[in-house]
């Protein structure tokens, strides 16, 4: 019989070698492991655990051995990390059962000398409470501690919104990530969606400035329903709604989504058009651009097309829009609950992407026509991606002139908002809009 544990701690150390993404990792492991359902939510559970606790799991192998961690073998390290993390984070574990099982797999994985040392530091973690952290958790230190970030990004956090804003954003991030759906309501009403989901429970018009989004109540694979397959919905957190709300386009409107992939602010804001009116949606390479082919597709949205191409080049053949999407590439800090890989990236890796920001969306302003609206927006928290870069944008474009968001986002924000789930949404995202006068 397969052994959960066993194949996470395997997808654990090929993961962490490799660097690749967790997600493609474990569901191309998933698929070959002959686990049952139950075996591959635990073995799921650990796996992603691990990768979002990395550092506080570190820690305390750092307390409890005398052996560094870059001294130990990979799996060895991979074990321990499971063990720590089913024993402090998973009350539906054992103790015993999640040392038992440790100590099991040294042996497992021909590591039999290391299972006494594995068993000691498990057993002194137990006795000592189980306590990760016992320093102040709103130092930079605690912090990083405690919430599994590197100390560079809480200070790059408190630097740029305050050290509030940073311990509550890195608290979030280690929680669960909400599961949000965007009703297509040019096929299904929110009964006819409820219904076609089968046991899977959802809350429809959570967000009252969003009545067409719906939360999923007791998780499940939404992209196995019957709702799925009639093109009922697609998968879109609320912050990334509130961007497509931000723009605002009508039926009447002829709309550039310039960085589209894989598709669902194109779906919404096509939606909101009543699928009518016209959508261009592009992204660089035609593998990504077909997958908002398919997305429309199923959707039946026919107001979309969508191609390959440069975002920061200019294509002399596409026509002047009334509204542009913006949407550029960044770090992706506001979203490390759902990949919590991005977590661990030095910010040396991002120095970059304001200019690459800056190009994009000055290359977006050939595009807009006079009295035109463009949204730009991120799903990070850095003002040199955010911020900076729209000041940047004012500052050299006379052009462009600052638009005023949504009343509920402005009412918190102004003009540029940076949300957060300190604030009530499911993601960090930054959002600003502006306007084309000349």
């Amino acid at each position: 019989m397969a052994d959960p544990r066993y194949i996470a701690v395997k997808l654990l150390t090929k993961t962490f070698r490799s660097g690749s993404y967790s997600n493609i990792q474990l569901n191309a492991g998933l698929d070959s492991s002959g686990l049952d359902d139950r075996g591959k939510k635990l073995c799921s559970a650990v796996y992603y655990g691990v990768i979002q606790r990395r550092i506080s799991l570190d820690y305390v192998i750092v307390k409890l051995s005398s052996r560094p961690v870059s001294k130990m073998d990979d799996e060895i390290v991979n074990i321990l990390r499971c063990g720590i993390y089913q024993l402090a984070y998973m009350d539906s574990i054992p103790d015993n059962a999640a040392v038992n099982e440790s100590v099991a797999l040294a042996k497992k994985f021909g590591k039999t000398s290391a299972s006494g040392m594995v068993n000691a530091i498990l057993r002194n973690f137990v006795r000592n409470g189980k306590s990760v952290y016992e320093g102040d958790f709103t130092s930079t230190e605690g912090m990083s501690i405690e919430f599994s970030v590197p100390e560079e990004l809480v200070s790059s956090l408190t630097k740029d919104y305050g050290e509030e804003f940073a311990f509550h954003f890195l608290a979030h991030s280690v929680d669960p990530a909400p599961l949000y759906l965007r009703r297509n309501q040019l096929r299904c009403t929110p009964g006819k969606l409820q219904s076609a989901m089968g046991r899977i429970k959802i809350v429809c018009g959570t967000d009252s400035e969003l009545p067409e989004s719906a939360f999923v109540q007791n998780g499940g694979d939404v992209t196995a329903t019957k709702a799925f397959k009639k093109g009922f919905f697609h998968v879109q957190g609320l912050s990334s709604q509130y961007c497509c709300l931000a723009l605002g386009p009508t039926e009447n409107d002829l709309v550039l989504d310039i960085c589209a992939a894989p598709g669902g602010k194109t779906f919404t804001m096509a939606e909101m058009m009543n699928g009518r009116g016209q959508i261009y949606a592009f992204d660089l390479h035609e593998k990504r651009a077909d997958l908002i082919r398919k997305g429309a597709e199923r959707l039946g949205l026919t107001n979309i097309i969508a191609a390959a191409g440069d975002a920061t080049k200019f294509n002399s053949e596409l026509p002047k829009f009334t509204k542009i999407l913006c949407d550029v590439p960044c770090s992706g800090y506001g979203v490390i609950r759902k990949k919590p890989e991005i977590r661990y990236k030095p910010l040396t890796d991002f120095e970059r992407l304001p200019g690459i920001q800056y190009n994009i969306a000055q290359n977006a302003l050939n595009y807009l026509a006079v009295g035109g609206e463009m949204v730009y927006s991120t799903c990070t928290v850095r003002r040199a991606e955010n911020e900076e870069v729209c000041e940047r944008l004012l500052r050299e474009h006379p052009e462009l002139e600052p638009v005023e968001l949504p009343e509920m986002l402005l009412q918190k924000f102004g003009c540029m908002a940076t949300l957060s789930p300190m604030y009530g949404f499911d993601d960090g995202f930054f959002i600003a809009k502006f306007r084309k006068t000349r």
